[in-house]
């Protein structure tokens, strides 16, 4: 199995800093691409941001240079780091993973994989 854990959520100050943290563990032959999305109160999904195994990212209009993700792929980790936080930046965060599982000696093909999410509340 694969499981994704996040952390580093919390309540923040307007333009206040958090660094969000999502390791991927278990049955992982390999991790593709990660990115992080966010679900507001009362609104659906959405990206935020998603890197490739090279190191390749790609951001939401919103971030507009204050995110920055990164990711450790030796420790299967993927960071963001969230700067000039705003109230509307609000929401639950999710990590996500393109990860290809093994079980013995046999590998999977690819599966996406969801965090539990971690709450950013931005106060005014």
């Amino acid at each position: 199995q694969v499981q994704l854990v996040e952390s580093g959520g919390g309540l923040v100050q307007a333009g206040g800093s958090l660094r969000l943290s999502c390791v991927a563990s278990g049955r992982i032959f390999s991790v593709n691409a990660m990115g992080w999305y966010r679900r507001a109160p009362g609104k659906q999904r959405e990206l935020v941001a998603t890197i490739t195994s090279g190191g390749g990212t790609n951001y939401a209009d919103f971030v507009n240079g204050r995110f920055t993700i990164s990711r450790d792929n030796a420790k299967n980790t993927v960071y963001l780091q969230m700067n000039s936080l705003k109230p509307e930046d609000t929401a639950v965060y999710y990590c996500n993973a393109d990860v290809v599982p093994y079980s013995g000696s046999y590998v999977y093909g690819s599966r996406d994989y969801w965090g539990q999410g971690t709450q950013v509340t931005v106060s005014s």
